[in-house]
């Protein structure tokens, strides 16, 4: 595996790498709050087939720059930068938690660039269930996240802390997310701007909703994976059913086994098994009939 980084838009862009440099690709997003170490173990299982790019979002690890924003609009047109300054081709991007946002973000506005896509654990802002998840008082941080300020400053210092309540409430069972992972996490957001910068995801959701809520201007047929962990709540055909109703033409789900929320840490053969099938099921459907709708 290389790691280095990528200038775009004044930005500096850590990312780590791994695979045939002509080969199809796969462009893995994190989400909240992780680094792109969550797809450490994931990366090695792909990367005998595959070109494999995972950044550090904007701001996080070993990224550098504060971005101009943080809805997904803008993360998304960064990201297509990274795409295109690696030179990935027959590109699957595959985002989780926030990742899994901004990847939706490229499917509106960036289409050309994909193959397919997936999505992991995570609602959609402005997509079904969005209004039924941000009701929900266990998702209380959505909110907490978004007030200016205060969550920098009560956080800062105790990220460990802080990030161990979500890492042990979302996973299956506490064990799944090793003390090494959980330290790299906290550093990959020990600085004040990197705090920021997170929580500035979660500032950027009403933006987000607004943007989603929009019909696109012609049906997305692009594929796309919708997955979630088999310890995660919710009904996975709720996302699948929103994710259609907002112009995604080709959805299918599917449950990664033994996994909470933080999938690509705690099952990461089985997701790493998941994603290169989806691959080789978008190559499959160029030359043979078309994809076929779950």
């Amino acid at each position: 595996m290389r790691t280095s980084n990528i200038e775009i838009e004044g930005l500096s862009i850590a990312i780590r790498e791994a695979g045939p440099a002509d080969a199809p690709a796969f462009l893995l997003l994190h989400g909240w709050p992780q680094s792109s170490y969550a797809f450490e173990r994931v990366i090695g299982r792909l990367a005998t087939d595959y070109r494999v790019v995972a950044p550090d979002l904007p701001c996080i690890g070993g990224s550098q720059g504060m971005p101009k924003a943080g809805d997904k609009k803008t993360l998304a047109r960064l990201m297509r930068g990274i795409a295109e300054a690696c030179g990935l081709r027959q590109l699957v991007a595959a985002g989780h938690d926030v990742g899994g946002q901004i990847v939706f973000a490229l499917l509106r506005d960036h289409p050309e660039i994909l193959s397919g896509a997936a999505i992991m654990d995570v609602v959609v802002p402005g997509v079904a269930p969005w209004e039924e998840v941000i009701r929900n008082p266990m998702i209380w941080h959505f909110a907490f996240h978004a007030v200016p300020a205060l969550p920098e400053t009560l956080v800062s210092g105790h990220q460990s802390t802080y990030f161990d309540f979500f890492f042990n409430a979302l996973s299956k069972g506490r064990a799944a997310i090793p003390a090494e992972a959980r330290e790299i996490y906290a550093r990959a957001y020990s600085r004040p701007e990197s705090l920021q910068a997170g929580f500035d995801w979660y500032r950027a959701f009403p933006e987000d909703a607004k943007a989603n809520a929009l019909a696109p201007t012609q049906p997305i047929a692009i594929p796309v994976l919708y997955l979630r962990g088999s310890a995660e709540s919710g009904d996975i055909g709720d996302y699948v059913d929103g994710l259609r109703a907002a112009g995604l033409s080709n959805v299918e789900g599917d449950i990664i086994a033994d996994s909470g929320h933080f999938v690509a840490d705690e099952n990461p053969e089985a997701l790493a098994t998941r994603l290169a099938r989806f691959h080789r099921e978008i190559s499959a459907a160029r030359s043979g009939p078309t994809w076929r709708q779950a």
